[in-house]
């Protein structure tokens, strides 16, 4: 899956299929990869066994690379009663919810129109803050046509921040252009304000200040897939597991954990590196190297993270890109975004699928891919 674009198919500028990718094909003409579907429930270091759904699989070597899911902060309400967007299924209920938000305020009464009116975002981080600018160009430019009878003054995409800005991780000119941005597209923004609570109707904020939502999208904080049966001090804050220069966990010599779940800390990045793919996939080539160098008796080499930069678009021709020795905003900023984010894709078709969906939305400003995806025989809860 490609996360940075899960938005995308949240408002229904994306398919599903054109940011998914089935293990199983990518690895066609590798003869030595076997490919299993289970659920992994913990490790047993002593015997060097994985126990999984389908089975115990021994190893020689283990490598963890699962990732990280939605932080909630341990607050059980808010985790069933909001979105998360840490999935393509996730992205297509936030879709299906949101689709079927407006399907449904075409027959509310006063007092439910009141709660369909409000699409809260929590957390402006780049994924936040994409998310309210592509609902803020729904509502622009696509409710119109598919609702013409429908009021939409009062429909508001309200975007929750607990710090003093929007991408607080990103350059002072990011902030301000971010913040500026969505304030001109009629984004709500409120800053520096924590959800305490959440009981599916009702947000209560930190400032006293409650907000009235059936849709609410978490995407404030992440924490990593951790596994059963390591050692208490190979685990980092609850959330990560300790690794070395070398990606190898704390305390053991043949178990090796990557990506966002992985806690190294480095002269650079004393504190840990930050969870973007960049890191993920360099670890992995470093950490693949360095087994090849195992098995030709060289010397390994120490992982080192380097910042090639960040991004986030806001809506059409708007964005910004922080690079380790130069800042842009705009146009060319937002060119830039669709170009790597393009090339980041995997296969040629996804590639090509993906630039027409942009192009033909650039043109028209305008989708075809509203479809609310549901099974008929539930019934509505």
């Amino acid at each position: 899956m490609f996360q940075p674009l899960f938005y995308q198919v949240a408002t229904s500028q994306l398919e599903p299929s054109s940011i998914s990718f089935p293990l199983r094909k990518i690895f066609h003409n590798r003869k030595n990869i076997e490919i299993r579907l289970a659920e992994v429930l913990s490790i047993d270091p002593a015997s060097n066994s994985l126990n999984t759904s389908i089975g115990v699989f021994s190893y020689d070597f283990l490598v963890l690379a699962t990732g990280c899911r939605t932080n909630f902060f341990g607050n059980d309400e808010i985790m069933k009663n909001s979105f998360a967007l840490k999935s393509t299924w996730d992205a297509i209920k936030v879709r299906n919810e949101i689709l079927q938000g407006f399907e449904d305020l075409l027959s509310a009464g006063e007092e439910e129109k009141e709660y369909l009116l409000n699409i809260v975002i929590v957390g402006a981080g780049p994924t936040g803050v994409e998310l309210a600018g592509a609902f803020a160009e729904i509502k622009r430019n696509i409710l119109p046509k598919d609702f013409p009878h429908l009021d939409l003054k009062d429909l508001k995409i309200i975007l929750l921040e607990g710090g003093p800005h929007t991408l607080n991780n990103m350059s002072d000119l990011a902030r301000r252009t971010s913040e500026e941005y969505l304030c001109k597209m009629g984004v709500e923004i409120r800053k520096n304000v924590f959800v305490k609570n959440y009981d599916g109707k009702l947000i209560s904020l930190s400032d006293g200040n409650t907000i009235k939502s059936c849709k609410v999208i978490w995407t404030a904080g992440i924490t990593g897939n951790l596994i059963k049966g390591l050692n208490e001090n190979a685990y980092y804050n609850k959330s990560r597991i300790k690794v070395d220069r070398f990606n190898l966990v704390n305390g053991y010599n043949n178990i090796y954990a990557l990506g966002d779940l992985a806690y190294m800390e480095t002269p650079r990045y004393p504190k840990g590196h930050p969870q973007v793919a960049n890191v993920a996939i360099n670890q992995a080539r470093n950490l693949a190297r360095n087994f090849k160098a195992m098995l030709s008796n060289k010397p390994l080499k120490q992982y080192e993270y380097r910042n090639l930069g960040t991004m986030a678009t806001i809506g059409k021709n708007k964005a910004v890109v922080d690079l380790p020795f130069f800042r842009f905003k705009g146009y060319f900023a937002w060119v830039i975004w669709m170009f790597l984010h393009l090339m980041l894709i995997l296969s040629v078709r996804n590639k090509l699928i993906i630039f027409i969906n942009w192009a033909w939305s650039y043109v028209t400003m305008d989708t075809s891919l509203r479809l609310i995806l549901k099974d008929p025989d539930k019934k509505a809860q």
